[in-house]
C-alpha cells in the first residue's frame, strides 16, 4: 500500500468503510496516524476491530483532526459530516486527496488524471495499457480498477494514471496532475450539483489544481466559457483509417477516447511505434466493446454493459457497412423501455438481429421489416446462429440494450457467459476437430 510520513500522528476520521475507505483507513495506520473509522455495516467495521477506534465521526469530537475522510458516494450537498465538520475547521476529502499529499514521500514520478462525463473509464483503461505495453511502470486507480492507496508504490520512472470523477475531484484540493485530461462535460449528477455550470467547474477544477508547466487536455464537447478558463491543448481528430487497426477501440466515441490517450501517451515520451502497439493489443474494458476474439476473419465483441438503448447505440454505430452490412447483433433481455431507441438510427449497420430474453418476442417485432431477424431464447443459440451466419469481415457483437436478470444475475455473468460460448465455438479440440461442431451448453 501507499504510506507516508505525513500521515504520522496525526488524527483522521473516516466515513464508510467499502473499498476506498477500507484502503485508506489500511494506509493511514501503516503510517502511524490515528484512526476513528465508522461503517452502518458490523461487517465492515470488523476489518478494524481492535487497530482503529470505531466510532462515527458525526457523534464525536473533531478538534484537532487533521481531517474527514469519506467515499465519493457521499453526496457533499446534503450529507450533514459536511456543515458537522466545518463546526471543528476540519476539511472533508477523499482518498485520493490522500493520494496527493502522500506524493512527496514516493520516488519520482508522474500523474495522468483523466476526466468527463463519457470514456474516461475507457480512456483511462487504454494509457495505462499503452504505458505497460511499453515497458513503463504505470498503476490505475480512481474511479477504476483497486483503490489507489491500496496499492504497490511504484519505482522512480513510474506514471499513476487515475480516473477522477467530478465526486473525487471535489474531494481533494491538492491534486497537482502532470497531465490531465478533460474529454467532454454534458449534464450528469445534477441531483448533486446547483446546475450545469455547477458540474463542469467541479470538472475545471483538475486543471485548477494543476501548477505552471505542467498540461491540459481538452475534448471536443466542452462549452465554451469553459475553454476560454482553460489552457487551449485541444483532443485531435483520429484518421478513421488508422482507427480500423484498433479492433477494440470502434466508433466515434472511442475515436476521442484514443487520440486522448495518444496525446497523453506523447508527452510520456513514447515512440509512435509504442503507442501503435498498445492501441492494437487493447483488449477493452470487460463487458464494454471488449474484444473477445478473431476467427475465421469475423471479430467477436461483448458489450453486454450496454442495459438499455442509449448505451448500445454508440456500439451498433462502431461497425458501418464495408460496403454492405456486416453486424450480427444480438439483442434483447430483461427490457428497461419500450422501442430501439437511439439504436433506431444504425439499423442501416445490422446484418442480422438475434433475439433473446424476455424482450426477445418485442425485439423481433420492433425489427421485423426493416433487418432479418432471427428469434432465439438463449444466448448460446444465439451465438451459435451467428457463428453459421458470418462470413469473413462480420463482426458478431453482443450488446443486448436490455438488463440481464432475466436470465444472468448481472451483465457481468451475461458477458462471461458470451466470452465462454465463443471459446467454445472457435477453440480446436486436441485431435484438430473444432468446437463450432459441438453445441455449447445452455
Amino acid at each position: 500500500m501507499i504510506t507516508s510520513p505525513a500521515f504520522s500522528g496525526k488524527r483522521y476520521a473516516i466515513l464508510g468503510l467499502a473499498r476506498s475507505g477500507l484502503a485508506a483507513a489500511e494506509a493511514l495506520l501503516a503510517s502511524g496516524a490515528d484512526v476513528v473509522a465508522w461503517d452502518r455495516q458490523d461487517v465492515a467495521r470488523e476489518k478494524l476491530e481492535g487497530r482503529a477506534r470505531l466510532a462515527d465521526p458525526l457523534e464525536i469530537d473533531l478538534s484537532g483532526f487533521a481531517a474527514v475522510i469519506v467515499s465519493p458516494g457521499v453526496p457533499l450537498n446534503t450529507h450533514p459530516i459536511v456543515g458537522y465538520a466545518a463546526r471543528f475547521g476540519v476539511p472533508v476529502i477523499g482518498d485520493i486527496e490522500l493520494f496527493a499529499q502522500a506524493r512527496s514521500a514516493l520516488p519520482p514520478h508522474k500523474v495522468v488524471g483523466i476526466t468527463g462525463t463519457n470514456g474516461k473509464s475507457t480512456t483511462t483503461a487504454l494509457v495505462h495499457h499503452i504505458l505497460k505495453s511499453a515497458g513503463v511502470p504505470t498503476l490505475m486507480g480512481g474511479n477504476i480498477g483497486i483503490p489507489i492507496m491500496e496499492q504497490e508504490p511504484l519505482p522512480e520512472g513510474g506514471v499513476y494514471v487515475l480516473e477522477l470523477s467530478s465526486y473525487q475531484i471535489d474531494l481533494t484540493v491538492s491534486l497537482d496532475c502532470e497531465i490531465a485530461v478533460l474529454l467532454n462535460i454534458t449534464p450528469d449528477h445534477l441531483d448533486r450539483y446547483d446546475g450545469f455550470a455547477a458540474y463542469a467547474a467541479s470538472k475545471a477544477r483538475l486543471f485548477a489544481m494543476q501548477s505552471g508547466g505542467h498540461i491540459s487536455f481538452l475534448g471536443s464537447h466542452i462549452p465554451p466559457e469553459l475553454r476560454v478558463a482553460s489552457p487551449t491543448n485541444p483532443i485531435p481528430a483520429i484518421d478513421g483509417e488508422r482507427q480500423v487497426r484498433w479492433p477494440s477501440l470502434q466508433g466515434p466515441h472511442n475515436a476521442e477516447n484514443a487520440s486522448a490517450a495518444i496525446q497523453v501517451c506523447m508527452e510520456l515520451d513514447l515512440t509512435p511505434d509504442e503507442i501503435e502497439r498498445g492501441l492494437q493489443s487493447f483488449r477493452g474494458l470487460p463487458h464494454r466493446m471488449e474484444f473477445v476474439t478473431e476467427h475465421d476473419g469475423v471479430l467477436f465483441i461483448n458489450d453486454s454493459k450496454a442495459t438499455n438503448a442509449d448505451s448500445a447505440a454508440p456500439a451498433l454505430a462502431a461497425y458501418p457497412p464495408n460496403p454492405a452490412p456486416r453486424l450480427h447483433w444480438i439483442v434483447g433481455g430483461l427490457p428497461k423501455e419500450d422501442g430501439l431507441g437511439a439504436c433506431e438510427q444504425h439499423l442501416g449497420n445490422v446484418k442480422t438481429a438475434y433475439t433473446i430474453g424476455e424482450a426477445g418476442p418485442r425485439f423481433a417485432e420492433l425489427l421485423e421489416g426493416t433487418v432479418p431477424v432471427q428469434r432465439c431464447e438463449l444466448l448460446c443459440e444465439a451465438v451459435g446462429r451467428a457463428v453459421v451466419n458470418a462470413v469473413p469481415g462480420d463482426v458478431i457483437l453482443l450488446s443486448p440494450a436490455c438488463a440481464s436478470f432475466d436470465q444472468f444475475r448481472d451483465y457481468e455473468k451475461r458477458g462471461e457467459h458470451f466470452r465462454q460460448i465463443v471459446r467454445t465455438l472457435t477453440e480446436q479440440d486436441p485431435d484438430g476437430a473444432a468446437d463450432s461442431d459441438r453445441r455449447p451448453e445452455a
